[in-house]
This record gives structure tokens, sequence and C-alpha cells, in this order.
């Protein structure tokens, strides 16, 4: 009889583990279900904000340049692109100096504000446009060392609209506009000169070839 009961004990005992370990497993699959379906939820709302950041509306059929709009009248091109391993072209006004400080900078197509904040450093204030071309292709702006920035982030723009001013990055520099077209939008700030340039554009010669 104590052995019989004994037995039961240990069948029960072992069907009680057996349901806890059960339960445990479910609950275990649920979060890991939720995991991955907040994450998915997650990838999905991006996706849809790309969607939304592409509209129509928006397009960049056609580029010009940021300073002196539309032809960079009055500006020259003072470190090109390359030129030192620089990854962007530097726009000066003619007249030298801080003449050109305060000076508006204009968005060189329609896009959509990525980022516009202070990065510090050499770069100080920064603007950064996301522009889709009618075959697809998506190319980012960034207008670096800016005095004041007038846009916000996830803002949408027009070409030609004065998104913020040129500065000297809190008197570093001599006025003057940090310019770079980059083919890969997802590339960190970067370092403004490399000998690695893969993901960066000629500035110039890429507006001249879609205006």
């Amino acid at each position: 009889m104590r052995t019989h009961q004994k037995d039961m004990s240990i069948k029960i005992q072992a069907y009680i583990f057996i349901i806890c370990l059960s339960i445990a497993c479910n609950k275990a699959d649920n979060n890991s279900t939720k995991r991955t379906q907040s994450k998915t939820g997650t990838e999905k709302l991006f996706k849809n904000k790309l969607d939304f950041v592409y509209n129509s509306n928006y397009i960049a059929k056609s580029f010009d340049f940021p300073v002196g709009k539309p032809n960079a009248k009055g500006y020259y091109n003072a470190q090109k692109f390359l030129v030192n391993n620089h990854l962007g072209d530097d726009w000066n006004a003619v007249t030298g100096g801080n003449t050109d400080l305060g000076d508006p900078i204009y968005s060189i197509a329609n896009g959509y504000v990525k980022l516009a904040k202070n990065y510090g450093g050499g770069w100080g204030n920064v603007i950064r446009i996301i522009h889709k071309m009618p075959n697809g292709k998506l190319v980012e702006s960034l207008y670096a060392h800016c005095d004041e920035i007038l846009v916000k982030e996830k803002q949408w723009v027009k070409k030609g609209m004065k998104i913020g001013t040129i500065g000297n990055a809190g008197g570093q520099y001599l006025a003057h506009l940090h310019f770079e077209i980059r083919s890969n939008i997802n590339l960190p700030i970067g370092p403004g000169y490399s000998t690695v340039t893969d993901g960066y554009l000629n500035p110039t010669k890429f507006i001249k070839q879609n205006r």
C-alpha cells in the first residue's frame, strides 16, 4: 500500500512538473512571438515611413546648386571633390573671408529632411536631405558648418527652398559651405576627408548631369 501511494505521489509530482514546464515554455514562446511581432512591426513602420518619404509630390526631378541659386552665382568651389581627399565641395563667396557668413543655403532638389542638428566638432550644424529621383535612385545631400538651421527633421522641402545659412562651425573656419552628395544614404556623418570614396559622388558633376 505504501509503495502504491509512493508511486502515485511520484506520478503526481511528475505530472505537475510537466504542466509547469509546458506553461513556462508556452510563456516563453509567446514572449518570443511578441518580440518578433514587435520587430516586424517596427520594420514595417520604417518601411511605411520610407514609402511616405518618397511621396510622388517630392520626387527630385532636377537639381540646382546649394548657393547663389540656381547656378552658384557669386560663389566659387574653393576645395573641389577629391582635392586633398576631400569628400565634398567647399563653396565660398567670391568676395572672400567671412563675407558670406549668414548667406542663404538652398535645398538642391525636392526631398525629405533626414537629420538637422549640431554634430559638434569640425562639422557644426548639419542638414541632411534624402532625394528620390524619377528612376528610383536615392541620393543624400549634406550641408555642413551652417550658421543657422531653418528646417526640421522629417520636413518636406522643395528645390530652391532656403534651409539654412552659411556658417563657420563656431569660428573654426572662415565661412563656407561644405557640401556633399552621397549615393549611399545610410552612411554615418563621416570624416569629410578620406581616400575611401565609396558612397560619395562628385557634387558639381552630379548636379550638372541632373539639371
